[in-house]
């Protein structure tokens, strides 16, 4: 935002925008700060832990920790440069003051506990502050409880203990069960600190206010360095730095799974029932921040998500699941939560469904994906590699079904991406055993498959009226926007073909501009897809059409990142209102991002990895 530029913050019926909430994590959890100072959704400790603040979700039983200026005020955010430490100040008719807030880590990574520090500094003039704390009942299955304990008081909320630590000038108003209140009065160069430490089913450490103060900065450098050893060397820098910063939220170090987004049931339309739980691993997801890590140069989290995904898939067998649990385990079924939803939008859940749908573009996300982390100069191992060989046999076993696509709908279909996806799968088989990564018993059987892919597809999937790809074999004249993500297919096999499609995508499902809808005729029920806007412009610069690339790219940009926001994308974006939709941060959004400011940044690299995978 700019420096000049402040504005007020308004909650309608409890609710702020989707697109108002900024993000702090440490690479377990994340918390969402509205720019009233309300930390209104934190699962802690770990991403997918039921919720301690959950006001996002329910405005008048949600929990949420606030710290606010008494009064009217204005209010101006931005994260530090390369950093996810926050920074907020408040502009009243007395003074102003920054608050500086951190999900705590150490410079050796993530810490045994939950370190949530928001520092205070006066800066100039006087400004009360008041602090509210609503303890969450992780959706009214638990009643929290405080006990005095030597260290201080302690709360319970199910298996959850919390404790509030806060600097002697801060003044507690209200102490009980379910919630704390207190007021806090700054002058010019005074510094106050409010945490909350946080942990589950083991003892709660309890280090000093000076401790915690400390790793605010001990954090900070620690996401500079993250962001000063990526390599990339490419176009828009700046937003690509951000959302490289964004996906590292969703990297769950624990186990080196990455999380689709960082939240549960934020609607895709309002009133609407599209609102799913991306607390889980997709494979799909998973594969192209993988690439997103490929191209920024971050080789430890690249190779921790690759090894997780492989060992994960290993250990369930090598029938893909859509989905796994950041532990890699079965997602639970889905459930519904009494809660109202984000604006009354239901329903709330926890679990998904998708876990147990066919999706054969995820041979292809597989395959590609393992094929660039070699060219990036990695070694597969032995069980990896077989792997590999076992998912082309599945793949050329599999690809003539019917499935639920990329967009995981009900309607089983021949849709166009699963198979373009299928063929890439067995044209990356194929580069990989004759590059001798993988064995090359099969290789003869899935270049002739591959080839079967090719025909079936353009005999079944082309229309000669839309002079296009279609959506699904006979969806008459439907359109689908994620062709735009294997535009492999097309350099290789018709390059024409694919770029008449790319146009009729953005004249049909962009309304001529770069902001696209998912398909055909859903516009009704959602909003604009930020990552099928990004990826049709990573397409159109690796085929060679930098120009449009180019200019769609700009247009992305000015419609996404000059609205006061700190760039924590969602998944949608109504263009009709200028208001986000759907959960974040979304992987799909910020790493779209990366993988089209590449492409524009290097096409000739692109084209060239797109021909040696034929």
């Amino acid at each position: 935002m700019d420096n000049k530029t402040y504005r007020s913050p308004v909650r309608e019926k409890g609710f702020v925008g989707l697109g108002d909430y900024a993000a702090i994590g440490e690479g377990r959890s994340v918390a969402l700060i509205a720019p009233d100072g309300s930390i209104d959704w934190w699962c802690a400790p770990n991403l997918d832990s039921p919720p301690l603040f959950d006001r996002i979700l329910d405005a008048q039983i949600g929990g949420f920790f606030q710290i606010e200026p008494v009064g009217e005020y204005q209010v101006q955010r931005h994260y530090r440069e390369d950093s996810n430490v926050l920074e907020t100040c408040y502009k009243t008719d007395s003074g102003s003051v920054r608050l500086t807030e951190s999900l705590n880590s150490s410079l050796a990574g993530r810490l045994p506990w939950s370190e949530l520090a928001r520092r205070i500094e006066g800066l100039d003039g006087s400004v009360e502050l008041k602090l509210h704390l609503r303890l969450g009942t992780m959706a009214e299955t638990r009643s929290p409880w405080l006990a005095d304990t030597q260290q201080g008081t302690v709360f319970h909320i199910g298996d959850l203990m919390a404790m509030l630590k806060s600097s002697d000038d801060v003044t507690m108003t209200h102490f009980s069960d379910e919630a704390i209140s207190g007021r806090l009065t700054t002058s010019p160069g005074s510094q106050s600190l409010i945490a909350l430490l946080a942990s589950e089913k083991e003892p709660l450490a309890v280090p000093s206010l000076a401790a915690i103060n400390d790793r605010i900065e001990t954090s900070h450098i620690a996401w500079r360095d993250w962001v000063h050893h990526l390599s990339y060397d490419g176009k828009y820098p700046l937003h690509v730095k951000r959302s490289a910063l964004a996906l590292k939220f969703l990297w769950y170090s624990p186990t080196g799974a990455l999380a689709a987004a960082a939240t549960t049931s934020l609607p895709e339309g309002l009133g609407g029932e599209k609102n799913y739980d991306y607390r889980y691993a997709w494979v799909r997801d998973a594969c192209l921040i993988i690439k997103a890590f490929v191209y920024l140069g971050a080789l430890e989290d690249c190779k921790a998500a690759f090894s997780w995904l492989t060992r994960t898939i290993i250990r369930h067998g090598v029938k893909l699941r859509a989905c796994y649990t950041l532990e890699g385990d079965i997602v639970p079924e889905e459930r519904y939560l009494p809660l109202s939803g984000y604006c009354n939008s239901q329903p709330v859940r926890v679990g998904n469904n998708a876990r147990d749908q066919v999706q054969l573009s995820m041979y292809g996300d597989m395959l590609a994906t393992a094929q660039l982390f070699i060219e990036a100069g990695h070694v597969l191992d032995i069980a990896t590699s077989r792997m590999l060989g076992e998912l082309a046999n599945c793949c050329a076993d599999s690809w003539r079904q019917k499935d639920s696509g990329i967009w995981e709908l009900p309607d089983e279909q021949h849709y166009t991406h699963s198979k373009m996806a299928c063929w890439l799968a067995l044209d990356r088989a194929v580069a990989m055993a004759d590059g001798k990564h993988i064995e090359p018993t099969w290789v003869a059987r899935w270049r002739r498959e591959r080839d079967r892919i090719r025909d079936w597809i353009e005999e079944f999937c082309w229309s000669d009226k839309k002079q296009a790809y279609l959506f699904y074999v006979g969806s008459e004249d439907r359109l689908d926007a994620s062709l735009a993500l294997v535009h492999h297919y097309g350099n290789t096999v018709n390059p024409q073909r694919m770029l008449s499609t790319y146009q009729a995508i953005r004249h049909e499902l962009g309304h001529d501009s770069a902001m696209l809808y998912r398909y055909s005729n859903v516009e009704e029920e959602e909003s604009t897809f930020v990552a099928c806007s990004f990826w049709l412009a990573e397409a159109l610069a690796a085929m060679g059409e930098t120009g449009q690339a180019a200019q769609a790219m700009e247009e992305i940009l000015e419609c996404l990142c000059n609205r006061g926001n700190v760039e924590t994308f969602n998944e949608m974006f109504d263009v009709r209102t200028g208001s986000w939709r759907g959960n974040l941060p979304q992987g799909l959004s910020h790493l779209a991002l990366i993988c089209a400011a590449q492409a524009l940044s290097h096409p000739k690299q692109t084209e060239d990895a797109n021909a040696e995978g034929t």
